[in-house]
């Protein structure tokens, strides 16, 4: 599995390692992984649904701060790093890269950001900087490689915007559902319907999309209507990719039929699709597009063939980032372009 699940601030010998109850994923003390900072535990008026969300690692002292992480040089990994507490503000990097200022003022329960990005040596610094008054502190580290033929740009990393399912249900999904552990966010608008089997679609394309996603779906109220999702960019010129999942969760009869276009803040996206029964289909970006003001407007329009309305499953969304400084490769001791890596700072909101 390569699943590297580490609880920041739990002493060596405070059980390490422990199975997390609610994941069954192993999770060890941080201590072999950074030398610095002190341990301590999370305010107790914020909710702690996870055991690794108990204990903490604060700095204090200095300005940075770098957990040292060993990686397969090459690898696409997703990386999940999670801070609760009250009032911090700091920045975070991905070794001499700036990556996020973490503001948890703002984000009362926590903040997540997400980042992939392929290293190009064995060893990786993740570092926390202080930039104010406040002291930086961390709760959890988690590190899942990723197949290295998905989440392709064309330059620069993607940093995580929004991943959700469409679904009536309030019920946020990682592992074991995915196997990659990624986090599904529901979503549901009172203009859709909710339509979903019990049988399980064939996700063999790569994303390995979890079953419980393709089993629900979402499609227009009015039959004749339009599907529309509008979200509004952190940053209103960021450059964006998107993957949508769809997989059709009813058997039609041989007179039905579900054709649509996609369409993405005014332009056609993509050809036209027929999502097929019970199969998934990953409509993706190969070059990033932009949303006007920071407004992105998805659009899934049904064609004149078509007998039923349009449907989606799940959205991805992602930033474009570019680091600008260069990292070391271990082989030959030179510095070299930046590639990709998979960084997810996990938020409650």
């Amino acid at each position: 599995m390569g699943f590297i699940s580490l609880d920041c601030g739990l002493h060596p010998s405070e059980a390490s390692p422990y199975i997390e109850p609610d994941t069954g994923l192993w999770f060890s003390s941080d201590s072999d992984f950074i030398q610095s900072g002190k341990i301590g535990r999370i305010d107790a008026s914020l909710p702690k649904t996870l055991k690794s969300y108990v204990t903490l690692r604060y700095f204090p002292e200095g300005i940075r701060n770098c957990y040292n992480l060993s990686v397969k040089q090459g690898t696409n990994y997703l990386m999940r790093v999670t801070a609760l507490n009250i009032t911090p503000k700091f920045d975070l990097y991905v070794g001499p890269n700036f990556w996020v200022t973490i503001e948890l003022e703002k984000r009362i329960s926590g903040q997540s950001e997400e980042i992939i990005y392929i290293p190009r040596s064995n060893s990786l610094d993740l570092c926390l900087v202080k930039t104010g008054t406040t002291t930086p502190m961390i709760t959890s580290v988690e590190l899942r490689p990723l197949a290295n033929n998905l989440y392709i740009t064309e330059s620069g990393s993607l940093k995580g915007f929004k991943r959700y399912y469409l679904t009536s249900s309030d019920t946020i999904l990682s592992y074991p559902n995915d196997v990659n552990d990624r986090i599904w966010e529901p979503k549901f608008d009172p203009e859709w319907k909710h339509i979903f089997t019990t049988l399980e679609a064939n996700n063999s394309n790569g994303f390995l999309v979890p079953q419980n996603v393709l089993k629900t779906a979402a499609i227009p109220t009015n039959a004749t209507a339009r599907f529309n999702i509008t979200e509004e960019l952190d940053f209103p010129d960021d450059e964006i990719y998107l993957y949508l999942h769809f997989s059709e969760v009813q058997s039609l009869q041989i007179n039905e039929s579900g054709e649509f276009d996609i369409f993405w803040n005014g332009q056609q996206f993509d050809k036209t699709i027929s999502p097929i029964y019970l199969r998934t289909t990953t409509i993706k970006s190969t070059t990033p597009v932009t949303c006007k003001g920071g407004v992105c407007n998805l659009e899934l329009i049904r064609t004149k063939n078509s007998t039923l309305p349009p449907l989606l499953n799940a959205i991805e969304l992602y930033a474009v980032v570019k680091f600008h400084q260069l990292e070391t490769n271990e082989n030959d001791g030179k510095l070299t372009t930046p590639e990709r890596f998979h960084i997810c700072i996990h938020t409650f909101i």
